[in-house]
């Protein structure tokens, strides 16, 4: 390639990397007069398309990585195009876990190298290169990926990765404020989201799942449950005690859900579950198996074992009120559960037993 054709080239990589920064300023500068910028798929689908033009890929993307729930989750954004795999899965759970860039010019015969997404959607991939991306304090966060270099020689370690970096250096500010977020969304002890998560998820995932036209449509239903008499819980073991049996069903409801579903702390010894695609008696079957599970199990607190059982309440969520209005309805079945017995799942409400707001 001659000098002329290199700085041509390298002019038009300048240009495009401008242009798409000229639009994201563009969409910053714009925002408030437009109540806010919050679609984080469409930023991170820039700093894609930033990526992609930087090293001259078909294809990139960028993973957030949840230390918690040990997964990697594609462009960190809500939304039924997520992929989320375990943390030690692929190239990208490599990168992670060497802490450094990893390239390969030949996937298919590279270990690490999962092609069954190519198998399922005939793509092939021919090369790909991730590199880590890092907060501000130096601590890993995620990985940014390119896939099949345009041109035919392949990724180039040292070239590559130079070029990438400018966008994983923003990528991996953005993601921190976006990691600050979600911190706020998330219940301190039992790591469940919370109110505030709640509130997030149901506008910006679980109403719109409500709100597909009619074909599309999904069923949302939720349970809301509670610790039966958790006051003598703290009051006969302590609050460290209790702590400990917050946490012992925190992570039974986690692990009782599938990816599309998500568990929240209420508040205090309350918790809601909003399950996707799944009516009032699907709901109430989930919360059943949970019931036992919860009942069969023993939480140790030093060398104590505590049993306890729950109280659930089911609806099937309608868009037509608000998540108020629909979890009040949960509520009030949870409130006859636990006026009618406890240890039992409600989910129709019964004449007489209307809760009655403290």
């Amino acid at each position: 390639m001659s000098s002329v054709q290199t700085e041509t080239n390298k002019s038009e990589l300048f240009d495009k990397t401008l242009d798409i920064m000229q639009e994201l300023y563009t969409k910053m500068s714009t925002a408030e007069s437009e109540g806010g910028w919050n679609d984080h798929f469409g930023l991170f689908h820039l700093f894609a398309d930033l990526g992609r033009t930087l090293v001259e890929a078909d294809r990139c993307s960028f993973w957030k990585w949840d230390k918690i729930n040990h997964k990697l989750i594609t462009n960190a954004a809500v939304g039924e195009d997520q992929i989320i795999i375990d943390e030690n899965t692929g190239l990208v759970g490599r990168a992670i876990r060497e802490k450094r860039p990893v390239v390969t010019n030949d996937p298919y015969n590279c270990p690490d190298f999962n092609s069954s997404v190519d198998k399922s959607t005939g793509y092939v991939t021919k090369s790909i290169l991730v590199i880590p991306c890092f907060n501000c304090k130096g601590e890993m966060i995620g990985a940014y990926q390119a896939i099949n270099k345009l041109t035919d020689e392949g990724f180039v370690l040292e070239r590559d990765v130079r070029r990438l970096s400018v966008a994983a250096v923003v990528c991996g500010i953005t993601l921190e404020a976006d990691t600050f977020l979600s911190d706020s969304q998330t219940d301190k002890l039992t790591k469940l989201r919370n109110r505030m998560g709640l509130h997030s998820d149901y506008t910006s995932k679980y109403l719109k799942l409500m709100q597909k036209p009619e074909e599309e449509k999904v069923a949302v239903s939720i349970i809301m449950c509670d610790i039966d008499h958790f006051k003598r819980v703290n009051d006969t073991y302590g609050h460290n005690a209790g702590d400990a049996v917050l946490e012992h069903v925190a992570k039974i409801l986690r692990d009782s859900v599938r990816e599309s579903d998500t568990v929240y702390r209420w508040g205090g010894e309350e918790f809601i579950l909003f399950l996707a695609k799944a009516n009032l008696d699907q709901s109430a079957e989930v919360a059943e198996r949970i019931r036992q599970k919860i009942q069969a199990s023993v939480c140790t607190f030093e060398g104590t074992d505590i049993k306890i059982t729950m109280s659930f309440g089911c609806a099937e969520m309608t868009p037509d009120i608000t998540v108020e209005e629909n979890i009040k309805i949960a509520d009030t079945r949870l409130y006859i559960a636990k006026e009618t017995g406890r240890n039992q799942v409600i989910k129709e409400t019964i004449e007489g037993y209307e809760k009655v707001e403290s």
